[in-house]
């Protein structure tokens, strides 16, 4: 362990990127904060998870600084929701595009975001597994890491009902997200599912080599 200056400057050195993204994803937040088409209640509903997640690890940074490698996915993940909470996931221009050039039947933004909710996350819970748990790496992190992903996916189907019931109208709608979709909870889990495990077996090694990156915490 680095001890006195020493740490602090590591701290320091460690912060610089993450201050640069948090800096950046608040500028896009009060630019698509302004006016966006869908109103501000659908932003602040499929947003504020991710900026929850932002505050919580801005928070612990001092006590328990995180791998760059965290710091980025977190900061594309809150992207993906910015993007849907803008539009709304079933009206994003993206989404759009891609359903008249397919021919879908519907826009299918909400799968992207649902695959992100695996990807991303999967890395975090990884890190903290090691960070606060016996466990080595291995095919039990593995599979803990994504079966706590996963099961914050489920739960967030949850979410995404009780909120419906809770605000009416179309704004609980949008956030449902359903579009007419009997399974949409199904595809969304198992979205979030293939999600995470595709993520660990190609960058479970990059994560590694990022958290080799980080400095002891003071």
């Amino acid at each position: 362990m680095i001890e006195g200056g020493g740490a602090d400057d590591a701290l320091r050195q460690h912060a610089r990127r993450p201050l640069v993204l948090a800096a950046l994803l608040g500028v896009i937040c009060l630019a698509t904060l302004w006016s966006p088409p869908a109103g501000r209640t659908s932003w602040a509903l499929e947003v504020g998870p991710g900026l929850i997640e932002v505050a919580v690890l801005a928070a612990t940074f001092r006590r328990r600084p995180l791998s760059h490698l965290i710091y980025a996915t977190v900061f594309v993940h809150v992207l993906v929701l910015i993007y849907g909470g803008y539009y709304t996931y079933a009206l994003t221009p993206l989404g759009n595009w891609a359903k008249e050039a397919f021919g879908w039947s519907r826009n299918h933004y909400d799968r992207v975001g649902h695959v992100a909710l695996g990807v991303f996350p999967v890395f975090l819970a990884r890190e903290v597994l090691l960070w606060t748990s016996p466990l080595r790496r291995g095919k039990w992190l593995f599979g803990l890491s994504v079966s706590l992903v996963f099961s914050f996916a489920a739960f967030w189907e949850l979410l995404e009902w009780w909120v419906t019931l809770l605000v009416a109208g179309d704004v609980g709608q949008a956030f449902l997200g359903s579009q007419g979709d009997v399974w949409d909870a199904q595809w969304d889990m198992l979205l979030a599912l293939i999600g995470a495990v595709v993520a660990l077996l190609l960058g479970s090694g990059l994560h590694d080599r990022s958290m080799a990156r980080v400095p002891s915490a003071p």
